[in-house]
């Protein structure tokens, strides 16, 4: 295999752009920043689409590619005929919609999320169409995934990947199909939902216009990708039913490969896995990595020797990191951070800490209900991945083997194994597991501070939910 890939990896924090070749080494890339917000809520599509041409032009001009693929966080942008954006484009904790969704009953709502594979109601396209300015609606052709728009814009073809469609609410996923009867029920046209496709299929060509404003040449084929985490966790996973994947990024996503689409862990979210028939349980935590980034911004960087010389619960420090709410697997949208048990001497250090371990208190909730036996080793990858200090830390609270990525970079790695398998250039996803990311390497947990971490997690829980309970009554008492 001697042919080259560009791969695409959209975060809420950069675009970042590849030329990969068949060994998986990075041949070129370009890195554009983003102006997004920490909470996920909306973020400017036509800004991305521009990003996103922008991080493409930087990576051509070199061997000829077979194929592009793209990864993107979750979201909903709403296009016109011309495939430009309509209104507001969703982010991936937007939840506006959602009331009107509750409105459909108990009975209908309880029929959707099992056919959608969810605990509960979040956004979604199927939300984002309820919710959307009636005003606008006649000027809407489709509704997509941030992903799918920009697949769109490259090809002129509507598209979905069978996981981008799941996160949508009107998807079955277990059919891979649309769920016309609450489409129906929403009395939304289900013409407005494009064809859907294997994450791993050839969807569409370059088209002249996108060529030109690129440099890559028009006709190159242009695999369906998928969302950024489970992009990443497919590369993890390969085939894999052993182990859990934790691709480590703003939020923690976290997934268990299942041969079929039945005995879901409960809370978990049940996804197409990058596989054919295949499935994937479990889901994205909520803040994790950027609520330690956002504190980080606040007090300073500290070097990862000084994080480490602090024992285990940073001298009693502790910090709920849910500022956006909870999601796996809890799913509480209304819990907020905090910080507890602040005294004078609590520095810098102890407040990076106490974020790192709540992080890690988060992943841990979510590995044990898609693991209660505690004995599958986690397979660690992501920015948080590039620091042994936090491999470390992760596998004393997770009180697991983990197998770190020497690549921390699994989603865009991941994007590149989608286009070399879309176009025919390699068959086995766990070869190209092998080729793009090498051997994981392993971190034991140390015993006595797994021991600690065990009783700590058990108080920082219970200092959660009370938190939890105390804001929710304050707000239901104040407003």
């Amino acid at each position: 295999m001697s042919a080259h890939v560009i791969a695409v990896d959209v975060g809420t924090s950069a675009v970042r752009a590849a030329l990969v070749d068949s060994a998986g080494h990075i041949v070129s890339q370009q890195r554009i920043s983003r102006v997004s917000g920490l909470g996920g809520d909306t973020f400017d599509a036509a800004a991305l689409d521009k990003d996103v041409r922008a991080a493409l032009s930087g990576v051509s001009g070199g061997p000829a590619p077979a194929a592009l693929a793209v990864a993107a966080h979750i979201g909903t942008v709403a296009v016109d005929s011309a495939l430009m954006p309509v209104g507001r484009s969703s982010g991936w904790a937007d939840s506006v919609g959602v009331s009107q969704l509750t409105a459909l009953g108990d009975g209908a709502v309880r029929r959707l999320l099992h056919t959608a594979g969810r605990p509960t109601l979040t956004g979604g396209a199927l939300a984002y169409l309820l919710g959307m300015d009636p005003k606008s609606m006649p000027r809407v052709h489709a509704v997509l995934s941030p992903k799918d728009f920009l697949v769109a814009r490259l090809t002129g073809r509507l598209t979905s990947d069978t996981i981008s469609a799941a996160y949508t609410l009107a998807s079955d996923v277990r059919r891979r199909a649309w769920n016309l009867d609450v489409l129906r029920a929403a009395d939304l046209d289900s013409a407005l939902l494009p064809e859907q496709a294997e994450p791993t299929s050839v969807v569409g060509a370059l088209t002249e216009e996108a060529a030109t404003a690129t440099g890559l040449p028009a006709g190159l084929p242009v695999v369906a990708g998928g969302p950024d985490g489970s992009v990443g966790m497919g590369l993890l996973l390969g085939t894999d039913e052993d182990i859990i994947a934790d691709v480590a990024g703003t939020t923690d996503v976290v997934g268990r490969l299942l041969p079929r689409g039945e005995d879901v862990p409960d809370g978990a979210v049940l996804n197409p896995s990058v596989l054919p028939g295949r499935f994937v349980a479990g889901g994205a935590t909520g803040l994790t990595g950027g609520a330690v980034a956002q504190w980080r911004s606040l007090v300073g960087t500290v070097d990862d020797e000084r994080l480490a010389a602090l024992p285990p619960g940073a001298h009693g420090l502790v910090i709920l990191p849910g500022m956006t709410g909870a999601r796996f697997p809890d799913w509480r949208p209304g819990a907020r951070g905090a910080v507890l048990g602040q005294r004078p001497e609590h520095d810098a250090a102890c407040i990076l800490r106490a974020a790192q371990e709540a992080a890690s208190f988060t992943v841990r909730d979510g590995l044990d209900r898609l693991d209660p036996s505690g004995r599958l080793p986690v397979a660690f990858a992501g920015g948080s991945s590039r620091s042994a200090h936090v491999a470390q830390l992760r596998a004393d609270i997770l009180a697991r083997p983990l197998l770190v990525s020497p690549q921390p970079d699994v989603t865009l790695l991941g994007a590149a194994a989608l286009a070399f398998l879309g176009c025919g250039a390699a068959t086995s996803l766990d070869a190209l597991r092998s080729r793009l990311i090498g051997t994981l390497r392993r971190v034991e947990p140390d015993d006595a501070r797994a021991a600690r971490y065990a009783r700590l997690h058990t108080r920082w829980r219970n200092l959660r939910d009370a938190t939890d309970a105390a804001y929710a009554e304050g707000f239901a008492n104040y407003g």
